[in-house]
């Protein structure tokens, strides 16, 4: 059953980012949410569906995009209210550049124009904006709006924002990789030295913890690419949703679904509700 009642929503949320005039409805499952049980430090999402939103009203691709662009607004405003510390979207993935050139095109303005037209407001409401993938494969001038924004609000901490564009878990690993070779060359590392540890400081996520809840959009049950290594143990949350209509209802949905499961990594249920470890582990 969901947390709340959906509604459609398109036509009243606001235009500009850090507007909305929150109900009180809306503040009271927040404060529950809160109370309830640990909310996720990371959460990550696969955002899916702009295309078959727009299909299903007959509308073109990039009308789908430019609606997800409210979803993406309405889920960074929830969390900073929420207090989540890290927000993670995979925006466009590596794979994504084989579709057709008009498209690829239209999404990056689409971008640059988000991006500039909010880097203000991310920097007035605390949040710090970050970019993981293959920056320099990117068009000059998202590259240039992207460096600008974060430049912006590299001191800020309320919220880390984070855009996975151009971006795929494999890539990640192989630079991860190339990056490990290339200092066991030179002598700054003993490959005997090479552990879990030591290679999640070589992923593009270095500076962040791994996301505990992964959320993926659209009725599509694989994580298409997007953090491999940082996902082993991830949460992860499939709804049926297409990305333009997941709006905060269905955050908080999929948070409190979070917060029911119980969280195991590899161990017993019974050394859980024990708080006991395994002697290996002492």
């Amino acid at each position: 059953m969901a947390l709340t009642k959906k509604t459609n929503r398109l036509s009243t949320l606001n235009t500009y980012w850090f507007s909305t005039d929150n109900t009180s409805v809306d503040k009271k499952i927040q404060a529950e949410l809160k109370s309830s049980c640990t909310l996720p430090c990371h959460i990550a999402v696969i955002m899916d569906g702009n295309g078959r939103w727009a299909k299903s009203k007959n509308k073109t691709r990039m009308e789908g995009h430019s609606a997800g662009v409210d979803s993406v607004r309405d889920i960074v405003e929830a969390c900073t209210e929420l207090g989540i510390n890290y927000l993670t979207l995979f925006t466009f993935s590596t794979e994504n550049w084989k579709r057709p050139k008009n498209e690829v095109s239209a999404l990056m303005r689409l971008i640059v124009n988000v991006i500039g037209r909010e880097a203000r407001k991310l920097h007035e409401n605390n949040i710090r904006l970050n970019v993981i993938g293959e920056i320099d494969i990117l068009p000059d001038k998202v590259r240039s709006t992207m460096t600008q924004t974060m430049e912006l609000t590299k001191n800020n901490s309320k919220l880390v924002l984070t855009i996975a564009l151009s971006y795929s878990g494999q890539w990640d690993i192989a630079q991860a990789c190339k990056a490990i070779a290339f200092d066991v060359q030179r002598g700054r590392l003993k490959p005997e030295s090479v552990n879990e540890q030591l290679f999640s400081s070589y992923l593009s996520t270095a500076a962040m913890p791994d996301p505990e809840l992964l959320i993926r959009t659209s009725g599509e049950f694989r994580i298409s690419n997007f953090m491999l290594w940082q996902s082993a143990y991830s949460e992860i949350y499939y709804t049926n949703t297409y990305w333009p209509d997941f709006r905060r209802p269905e955050l908080y949905d999929a948070i409190l679904e979070f917060q029911r499961r119980e969280r195991r990594f590899g161990l017993t249920s019974e050394q859980i509700q024990n708080n006991t470890l395994p002697a290996s582990k002492l």
